[in-house]
Formats: C-alpha cells, structure tokens, sequence
C-alpha cells in the first residue's frame, strides 16, 4: 500500500522496466537537486516574498562584480521605465477626464492634447530605456557567468588532489558547476522582477490615489493566477529532480548509438534494436510523467480561471457600484481599468519571476559555498626551500591510507630512501602502493603519518610550487590532450616560452621522432579524431609523446609509470635506452613496472608488497636472496618460456 506521499507523487519510485534491466534499478545519483527540493517545495508565496530582497541582493553582488557600469545602466533604465508608466497612467487618467467631460467635443480634443504629449513622451522614453536595459543585461549576463564559471574553474584547480577524490566535494564541485549558467539567469530574473515591482508599484499608486478601495481588489483578481503558477512551477520542479536520472539514461543510450567506440559492436552483434526498443521503453514512461503534468496544470489552471472570474466579477461591479453611486467619475473607472490590468500583468510576472529568481539562487548558493570550501582545501602557498643539490629522498615510517577507504592502508610505515641521480625501481603486484608512493613522492598527497625528507627538508613544510618544479610524470593513464601534437609535448611545461628547439629536443629524447613524422601536419596535426581533421593515435605513439612531454618538462626527478605497457619489444629496448640515457645526464628516475627483466640496470629496487616494503637493493643482490623479487622473476620467465616452447597449430 502507498503512503500518501507517494500518492501524491505518482511515478517517484516507478521504475520502467528498461531502466531496471540496463542500469539494475532507479538512477539516483545526486547532483545536488535533492538537497533543493524540500526548500523549494515548501515556499508559500509569502514566503518567496520575504526572500525577495535576499534574492535581490544576491543578484546585484554578482553583477557588480562582472560589470559595475552596466550594473547601474540595468537599474537606472528598469527604475526610469516604472516612473514613466506612472506618468503614462496619470496621463491617462487626464486625457480621459478632458474627453468625457462637458463642452463642445473640439474644446475636449484641445484640451487632452497636453496630456495626449505626456503620453506620447512618455511611450517614447519608456522605449529607450527598454532598449538601454536590453543592452545593458545582454552585456552584463554573458560576463556574469564568465566570472562566476573563472572563479569556479581557479577554485577547483587550486585544491588538493585528494579533495577532488573526496565524495563529499566532488558531489559540490558537480552541484556548483550549475551555479555559473544560474548566475546568468539570476541577472535576467532580478531585471524582471524589479521591472515588475515597480510597475506594481505604479500602478498600486495611481490606484491608490483614484480610490482607496482599488488596491484591494487589484489584489483579489491577481491572487488565483499566481496561486496556479507557483502550484505548476512546483510541480513541474519536484518532477524534474524525480526523472531526471531517468532523462539522462535516455540520453545516453541515444548517445551509444552513435559514440564511435560502440559502432563496431553495435553492427557486429546487432545492438541497434536492442538499443531502440529500450529508448522508446524509456521515452514512453518519460512521456506518462509529462502526460501527467499536464493534466494537473490544466486542472489548476480551471480552478484558478474561476476565482479569477469570479474576483474579475466582484471588481468591475464594485466600479460599477461606485459609478452610479456617484464615488466616482467615469474616467476615474477608465483609468482604473487599465491601471488594473497593468497591475494584474505586473503581479503575475513578479510571481513566476521571483519563483524562477529563488530557484537559481539557490545553485548560486551552491557555487559561493564552493568558493569557500575549495580556498579552505587549497594546495598552501610558500613553504621552506628545498635544497638546490639535494643527495637522497628518504620517506619515514610513512602511512598512507584514501580518503573514505576503511580497508588496509595504500602505504604502511615505509622507510625507503631514493638516491638521486640513479634509475629507481618500484617492483610489486597490483595494489602493492608503488603508484601511490610516487604521488606522495610527486606532493600530490601528504602522509597520513611518518615524513619525506629531501636532505632533511620535509616535504610537508616545503613549497609546494617549488617541489612540483622539480618532478616530471608519466603516469600509467597520462592525460591525452585533445590539442595539438606540439601542445601535447609542450604543456609538460605550460609557462615556458614554446621553442621549437626544446620541442625538438624533447622529442628526440623520447625517441618519438617517427612518431612525429607519421603524423599529417606533424607537431601540428589535431590529435582528437572527434573533431574535423583530427588524427588517432596508438596507445604506444601515445606513450612516446607522453615520454617526450616529460622531457620537454626537465624535471629533476623523472617518474616513470609502466612506460613500455603499449610498447613491443622493439620498441620497449628503445624506451629503456632513452631512460638510462637521461639517468647518464644527471636526472633521477623513479621507474614502476611489472616486467622485472625491465629493471635490470636499475641502480636500485625496492620492493612492495599489500602497502610495505619487503625488500631493497640492486637487481642482481634480490636474485640472489631468493625472496619476493626473485620469485616474481621467475613466475614472468616461465611464462615466456611456456609461451616460446609452446607448439604451433597442427
């Protein structure tokens, strides 16, 4: 039996059986909206009145820190516009006077030609500042959102690795990134609203002052219909954060069917019907949902047209009544026909638009609080100098453990030493902490427990800028840019002046010099096949380019993560001759690999195991002593013996 809760929210836990079957259940990954809904479901319109100001307020602070001129070019014209109507109305007002008074109709015609000016002024001014308005938010939107999307961007870029592995701020960082496009529109939204108040306001004042009863019934006629907004756009956001996994699911098997990566699979094993017929499924249920929506809109819509018969009723026989009463004149209740009208208009639109106003707010929100939290998680500026010539790297009893991982650690009391100006090797099975170890080497994260010392300088107090200077990385999975070949290398080392002898140089060090050659337009052939005139590379041409953007960086210490796993044979003796060559000259490399005969010219190993470290010492001394090293050895050379003695097909 369903709670009343879910019977007034008919499809919150449906789930289609398409999405039960590809994606094993409803799709609830929270990208922050849920965290919204409960707050925005329970304003009242009194409510979003009373936060109308905050609202404000929020949108003034942003525009004037994209654009303080034209910030006060929006306000002045929107203020000027809602003067000008109350003049238009006053206007109004006189004109009618002079037409529906005694005397001949030429003396009437005379004598509403002033007011007919003012009016016509008043049309004429009103249209300039529209336009000046218009230009000033079209202007001031697109800066908006530029600061507030820079802010977000140097924000995010600026903070530790591992709170972009946190959970928790990741989560923020996914919610915030809406808050930029929201800024936009808070900027479009606070100029309607203030737009509508002060319309509001000029028409309530001329009502005011034609008769005191008025007001009231300007509020009577205009309530119904912002009931019926605010219950629709309700509806319509609680819908919204309820199926929007189920939208994105939709989106994404359109989008298989035409990502490059599956066409071979999809022609191969015929997943295009397979992939159709879920989508449709998918889409069918969305529709049900909007179906529903719609039926509820226009139900509210009929009862809210009825009160505001009924109120439209009550306020015209109301003038009537003072019409033949005598309270009041004929043109008075012309006048107050149109001010009514206009006031109706300007309360409806101040309605919807402080609704959508607060809804972005609160992403807005989202993005500021991010803003605080990532300066709180920023990488530190300053620290102690590293030493210019330092002659080993020593970690101390260093324990490591990920964020949110409640398993063993990554890293264990290790105690190893890095000599530098040799060839290192980190050997050990996967999850052994020979990645982790060289990030930690890298700054990219700080022991949990123990220290690393450059010469006695403890990383953990050094200058983060300064130790980063000093290390260049390949990792295992290097970032494939989609740029340019000549950017691929030369963002190794993005603030330098772009030479193309260091290009050359650097390629030449990787050896990726045919690679370069095969390329289309060489260093300047467009390595992202997905954009016109792209090129695909393999996975071992990628690897040499990494290489070379590694050398193009001329660290001091070089990390080296698995630099011959999409390389042949051939090839791999070459990338080990290249990193022996650059050992020569003086650099450190810190080399992690799995294939142990690649180690052999090692100046030194150490070995992991499950976070510790189980042995060290030259290649040769861990063959002799029989233990974790030598074992592993001896595993890789039975298979490759297996594989070369095995025989052919018959």
């Amino acid at each position: 039996m369903r709670t009343r809760r879910e019977q007034r929210h008919p499809g919150k836990r449906d789930v289609s059986e398409s999405e039960q079957l590809l994606f094993g259940g409803p799709l609830r990954y929270d990208m922050g909206w849920n965290q919204h809904r409960e707050a925005f479901l329970e304003l009242s319109f009194r409510a979003l009145l009373a936060r109308l100001p905050s609202l404000l307020a929020v949108s003034l602070r942003l525009a004037r820190r994209a654009d303080p001129r034209a910030t006060g070019l929006v306000l002045a014209a929107e203020v000027g516009r809602g003067v000008a109507q109350a003049v238009g109305l006053l206007a109004v007002n006189s004109v009618l006077g002079r037409l529906i008074g005694g005397g001949p109709i030429e003396d009437r015609l005379r004598g509403a030609v002033p007011a007919l000016a003012v009016m016509a002024a008043v049309l004429l001014v009103g249209a300039v500042l529209r336009a000046v308005s218009t230009y000033g938010a079209g202007r001031l939107e697109p800066k908006v959102e530029r600061v507030a999307t820079e802010l977000y961007l140097e924000r995010a870029a600026a903070v530790e690795l591992a709170a972009i592995e946190d959970h928790a701020f990741h989560k923020l960082l996914d919610t915030a990134q809406y808050g930029a496009s929201s800024a936009r529109r808070m900027i479009m939204y606070g100029t309607r609203v203030i737009n509508a108040m002060i319309s509001l306001v000029a028409a309530a004042g001329v009502l005011t002052v034609l008769h005191p009863l008025l007001l009231p019934l300007l509020v009577t006629m205009t309530l119904p219909s912002a009931w019926s907004a605010l219950t629709n756009a309700r509806r319509r956001y609680e819908s919204f954060h309820t199926w929007v996994q189920h939208a994105r699911a939709g989106h994404l098997i359109a989008g298989l069917l035409t990502e490059p990566e599956a066409a071979p699979e999809i022609r191969v094993h015929g997943v295009g019907p397979f992939l159709l017929r879920h989508f449709r499924a998918m889409s069918e249920t969305a529709e049900a949902e909007q179906a529903r929506l719609a039926r509820l809109a226009a139900r509210t819509g009929l009862i809210a047209a009825a009160w505001t018969g009924l109120a439209t009723v009550a306020t015209y026989a109301t003038l009537g009544g003072l019409l033949l009463g005598g309270a009041m004149a004929l043109a008075v209740a012309g006048t107050a026909v149109i001010a009514i009208r206009t006031g109706s208009a300007s309360l409806n639109t101040l309605v919807l638009e402080v609704d959508a106003l607060h809804e972005e707010a609160l992403f807005v929100g989202d993005l500021e609080r991010l803003y605080v939290e990532a300066a709180e998680r920023a990488i530190p500026v300053g620290g102690l100098a590293l030493p210019d010539d330092p002659r080993e790297i020593r970690f101390e009893n260093v324990t490591f453990r990920y964020p949110g991982d409640a398993t063993r650690p990554a890293l264990d009391d290790v105690t190893l030493t890095l000599p530098l100006g040799r060839i290192v090797a980190l050997v050990g099975e996967n999850g052994s902490g020979k990645t982790t170890l060289v990030k930690l080497l890298a700054g990219l994260y700080r022991p949990d427990a123990g220290r690393i010392l450059w010469d006695g300088v403890d990383a953990a107090e050094a200058d983060r800028h300064l130790l980063a200077e000093r290390v260049a990385m390949v990792a295992q999975d290097f970032k494939r840019w989609p740029f340019t070949a000549r950017v691929n290398v030369a963002i190794g080392r993005s603030a330098a002046p772009l030479t193309e002898e260091r290009l050359a140089g650097a390629v030449a060090e990787a050896g990726a010099g045919d690679v370069v050659e095969d390329l289309p337009r060489g260093l300047d052939t467009l390595l992202a096949r997905h954009f016109s005139g792209g090129h695909e590379l393999s996975g071992g041409q990628w690897q040499r380019l990494g290489i070379a953007r590694a050398a193009y960086r001329r660290g001091r210490i070089l990390i080296v993560d698995e630099p011959t796993a999409a390389l042949d044979a051939r090839a791999e003796l070459e990338v080990f001759d290249k990193i022996r060559a650059l050992a020569d000259n003086g650099q450190t490399v810190v080399l992690i690999t799995h294939r142990l005969a690649s180690v052999r010219h090692a100046d030194l190993v150490h070995v992991l195991d499950q976070g510790r470290l189980v042995e060290s010492g030259t290649p040769d001394e861990l063959l002799a002593s029989g233990g974790v090293y030598a074992e592993l050895y001896a595993l890789q050379a039975d298979q490759f013996t297996a594989r070369v003695s095995a025989p052919g097909p018959g």
